[in-house]
């Protein structure tokens, strides 16, 4: 959540169904009851399984990408515009969320439009009794006045039960599609099995546009994501187990209206089901009612909580209008206002009676946010910024994929609607840029894939930088030794730290003065170190530095700017723990690095062979209260290289006596809210009372460990000097830490 502003919309407690049902029943919707028929007469079998393909090539990524994205954040009001506004800012944010609104609210008109058509047959027999024809704005405003009045007396949980009820209906009318017999013809052109082929290639793109309307369904239960109990759960399974099923009973359908009518039959009648269905006259204009008012249904719900939630985050300019549309009703807090908007919206659509026209601006406003949303998640995977954990994960091929693909589409269907769709949505983003000028804006979608570029864009990156306290914490940690060759554990430590979510610079001390030969000697020094690191997941920048003494070359290397264009934040000295009286050396210069501001770690190395099954150690004192998230953060981050796959990370809080269930209380509610991988039977809190010292307390259970990391204070060493360093004799290597400021775990 992001400022609280979407703390006003509460989860009614909705479980995994309804988003399922809400997405498959717009995704069985009207398409695929008036026109799929005419798409195979059009473009034979094979175009239409074509058609199918490509469709989930763009829905499937989304929804995979929905998924992770909704693992990874707590996902409130708003659906699909909350997911995009968290990831890509409110600016970005607000401006699909907008289009995706009207979309949403006409595609309400656009189903209750397609309601109608169940009623074919009552109107030519009007037309034939009556001598003139009936409008359709007879049926369709009605039922739209129907559907308003039970949404908005009933709510969504009115909406849920009479979408299980129209669901029920839809599937009998399928099965009973699917048990019907072939139609018989005398005609040879009306003889079925004539479909099997690729017709009209030329029209692909056109059928493309009308079929594709149906596959969007699958992100209608997203939506619902404000009145969701468990929406990290429900969002996933029910999105994908919508697409999923869809596609195959797609697939079915192109097959059964292939053996079952001619190519003629197919694109001669619009309900061509009906006389395919066992009582088919009755079952299939019913299933087309059924399908097209649970999609008017899963629209209608959807709709009122993305435009509740953009006006909870004060998206549009009217401060009044903001205020009425956030405003919900009872304790689900029921988006009645924003119900009324859309359906005012819907009303006007219908009475024109005729929305071929904005149909396809319809589907590029989805495409728009499909891409959208692939392109989020392929930003993150390229960006792997550490405040991107999801607990579902696809892939960046699939997110790619499905964001190169709808761009393609939608230039393929209509390039004139795509650049309309896109100068609107340049205009939308200026409006809303003008009213949220403090708001996230378009350089911020790249920050994550910027830093994994060459050091020339880093250099942008930093140059558009918010902030400090508004960005996300990233390791940018410095290290110069000596001992090179002699010590490579400090060299491992770096790349762990590097590997992902950080950048490490490495530094090879020499001492002398700058002179040829020392210049010479350092680049020998430097090409050895770099066929000693060439290793595929070594992301490690290694340099040498010539200097007449130790604290001169902390002085030159805190003072320049990191190759990462981001500056460094954090100083890594270490130590040989069978040499204690280098610790001196630390201690003396560890002044003039806090005078930057930095992070200091020191590496206490011992002699003993690494294990990393034994796992990372995370020890917690009471005094720890700056240096705990950064601990715990670092803990996170080394985990992430490959080196340590099979391990884990153990954290034990050392409190006072009487304190534990508050002391692990606290520990929980940290690891939960930042969705690190610690299990909670990897905490184990210690009651500090006793004879044992804190020394042999951290001893006796780290003593294997493949890693301690501990916090100092400066105030320790001024009490104890080096010895408290040194005082760890009987464990392994040791991560001393301690932060400028307290890190915040996102």
């Amino acid at each position: 959540m992001a400022n609280g502003k979407l703390s006003t919309i509460n989860n009614s407690g909705f479980g995994t169904a309804p988003v399922f049902f809400t997405a498959i029943s717009t995704i069985l919707g009207a398409i695929l009851f008036l026109r799929f028929g005419y798409a195979i007469g059009t473009v034979g079998f094979w175009g239409a399984i074509i058609i199918v393909i490509l469709g989930h090539l763009i829905t499937i990524p989304t929804a995979l990408a929905i998924s992770e994205l909704a693992t990874n954040t707590r996902v409130e009001g708003g659906g699909e515009y909350f997911i995009i506004s968290r990831s890509f800012g409110l600016k970005i944010g607000s401006t699909i969320g907008i289009a995706l609104f009207l979309s949403q609210a006409i595609s309400v008109a656009f189903y209750v439009i397609a309601f109608t058509e169940a009623f074919e047959s009552g109107f030519y027999w009007w037309q034939m009794h009556f001598g003139f024809e009936l409008p359709r704005q007879a049926i369709s405003i009605p039922a739209l006045g129907i559907l308003a009045f039970i949404i908005l007396r009933k709510g969504a949980g009115m909406g849920i039960k009479a979408l299980y009820f129209v669901v029920g209906v839809l599937f009998i009318a399928l099965i009973l599609f699917f048990m019907g017999n072939p139609i018989e013809s005398d005609e040879a052109l009306r003889q079925p099995g004539n479909n099997f082929g690729f017709f009209n290639r030329d029209n692909f793109f056109l059928v493309f546009a009308i079929c594709f309307p149906a596959f969007t369904g699958m992100t209608a239960g997203v939506g619902l994501s404000g009145d969701l109990k468990n929406p990290s759960k429900s969002i996933p399974i029910g999105t994908l187990g919508a697409t999923a099923v869809g596609m195959l009973v797609y697939f079915a359908v192109i097959w059964k209206f292939s053996t079952s009518a001619s190519q003629a039959d197919l694109m001669d009648h619009q309900l061509i089901m009906s006389q395919i269905a066992i009582g088919g006259i009755l079952i299939i204009p019913l299933g087309l009612a059924a399908s097209t008012i649970s999609s008017a249904l899963g629209s209608v719900m959807v709709a009122p909580r993305t435009l509740q939630a953009l006006a909870a985050d004060k998206s549009f300019p009217f401060r009044r209008f903001n205020l009425m549309m956030a405003r919900g009703k009872g304790k689900s807090r029921e988006p009645f206002n924003a119900s009324l908007v859309t359906f005012g919206i819907a009303f006007l659509f219908v009475a024109i009676g005729n929305v071929d026209m904005v149909a396809e601006v319809i589907s590029m406003f989805f495409l728009i946010t499909y891409g959208s949303l692939c392109l989020i998640s392929f930003l993150n995977h390229f960006g792997s910024p550490p405040s991107y954990r999801p607990k579902f994960k696809s892939r960046w091929y699939f997110s790619l994929t499905g964001f190169v693909l709808s761009v393609w589409v939608m230039f393929m269907i209509d390039p004139l609607y795509t650049i309309l769709s896109y100068v609107l949505i340049v205009m939308i983003y200026l409006v809303v840029e003008h009213y949220n000028k403090n708001q996230k804006g378009l350089v911020n979608i790249f920050k994550g894939a910027l830093f994994q570029l060459n050091r020339t864009i880093q250099v942008y990156m930093q140059k558009n930088q918010s902030e400090a306290e508004n960005e996300e914490w990233r390791p940018a940690v410095v290290c110069i030794s000596p001992h090179s060759f002699e010590r490579d554990k400090v060299l491992d430590l770096m790349k762990w730290i590097s590997f992902q979510h950080g950048f490490g610079t490495y530094f090879h001390f020499i001492e002398g003065y700058y002179s040829k030969q020392t210049y010479t000697e350092s680049r020998l020094i430097l090409q050895d170190l770099i066929n000693l690191q060439k290793e595929e997941d070594n992301a490690l920048y290694i340099d040498t530095m010539i200097s007449p003494s130790y604290t001169s070359a902390i002085a030159q290397v805190i003072q320049a700017p990191s190759i990462s264009g981001m500056e460094n934040n954090m100083v890594m000295f270490e130590f040989d723990k069978n040499a204690p009286e280098e610790i001196n050396r630390i201690l003396d210069n560890i002044k003039l690095t806090k005078a930057g501001n930095f992070d200091v770690c020191i590496f206490a190395g011992a002699n003993s062979n690494l294990r990393f099954h034994n796992g990372i150690h995370v020890w917690i004192r009471p005094t720890d209260l700056i240096n705990t998230n950064l601990m715990i953060l670092l803990g996170y981050i080394i985990m992430a290289h490959p080196d340590w796959n099979k391990s884990h990370i153990k954290i034990f809080s050392i409190c006072s006596p009487g304190h534990t269930e508050k002391t692990l209380e606290d520990l929980q509610e940290l690891i939960a809210s930042g969705r690190l991988p610690i299990t909670l039977t990897n905490i184990e809190i210690i009651s500090s009372g006793g004879n044992q010292t804190i020394s042999e307390i951290i001893t006796e259970r780290s003593k294997n460990a493949a890693l301690t990391i501990m916090g100092f204070r400066d105030e320790k060493i001024k009490e104890k000097g080096g010895a408290f360093f040194t005082s760890f004799k009987d464990m392994g290597d040791i991560l001393f830490v301690n932060a400028a400021q307290s890190k915040e775990i996102k």
